[in-house]
């Protein structure tokens, strides 16, 4: 069932659960992402990014393919635009059904990043699209959250206080792209941070952080937790093992298998995350 990203977020918030939100490259990654929400009992967020959409050269038909797997979906599914730096793209994907965007003017100075996310905030607002922001950049995008750079909790309050968004994207030190799972967070600041700004935390980068982490970061007051690469290396996995059969030809014969692989890593993923219950989301 396609439901507001607003209350799958506002019902984790209320009983102290994670967020799983991941992202989705091609129809095989939207439904093995439901299939394993299903299999979990978990709401869920497909996310779709600008680099993406530059991959697939068009936003409409892979946004609109994931949100009609949300819709026949047995559980809450939110559809989420991640990472999106151009305005237009904001606005061509209010015109669909999407729950949230995620606006990133994280390379601008901290003046411009204020007011275009301020500005985008109030549009969205305005069509009951939930916004997420970022202040600073993560790492793996050649900025802040790169390993040693850390979110001022008292910057993040004041951010959020000018911008008016929903949510906040913070540096503990996760890194994007990350094929191994070993990053060291900063949970002590992500407590600090919970406890300065009153809007829920998000954790980019996630796929380089291991399970216990992934506990902890929603046990010190991380609610939405991004997870992408780890998700392709289960994908791409299975699509290596399928294909040492040099005589495959049929794509469906390791497309397949590397979504219902992907599927279960979902289900256990949501499973350490803790994921808002299916029942909870009104």
């Amino acid at each position: 069932m396609l439901r507001p990203t607003a209350a799958i977020v506002s019902a984790a918030v209320a009983g102290g659960h994670g967020v799983g939100a991941f992202n989705v490259i091609q129809l095989e990654h939207a439904s093995a992402i439901v299939a394993g929400a299903e299999r979990a009992g978990t709401a869920v967020l497909l996310q779709i990014s600008e680099n993406c959409v530059r991959y697939h050269r068009s936003l409409a038909p892979l946004l609109e393919a994931a949100l009609a797997v949300a819709a026949e979906s047995s559980v809450p599914v939110a559809v989420h635009l991640d990472h999106i730096e151009s305005v237009p793209l904001v606005r061509e994907g209010s015109l669909h059904r999407i729950g949230s965007v995620m606006f990133d003017a994280s390379t601008a100075p901290y003046e411009e990043n204020v007011r275009v996310t301020k500005e985008v905030a109030r549009f969205c607002h305005a069509r009951g699209i939930w916004v997420e922001a970022e202040l600073g950049e993560v790492g793996g995008k050649d900025g802040v959250h790169a390993p040693g750079v850390r979110t001022d909790p008292g910057e993040a309050k004041e951010f959020v206080a000018a911008t008016g968004v929903d949510a906040l994207a913070v540096a503990v030190g996760s890194s994007h792209a990350m094929t191994t799972r070993d990053a060291a967070l900063d949970y002590d600041l992500i407590a600090a941070i919970r406890s300065t700004v009153d809007v829920p935390l998000v954790l980019h980068g996630s796929s380089g952080v291991s399970d216990e982490g992934l506990r902890r970061a929603v046990e010190a007051g991380i609610t939405k937790v991004n997870i992408s690469t780890h998700l392709n290396k289960v994908f791409t996995d299975e699509v290596r093992d399928r294909l040492g059969d040099a005589k495959l030809v049929d794509t469906r014969k390791y497309l397949g298998p590397a979504r219902d692989r992907m599927a279960g890593e979902v289900a256990r993923l949501l499973g350490v995350l803790d994921a808002v219950p299916a029942g909870s989301v009104r």
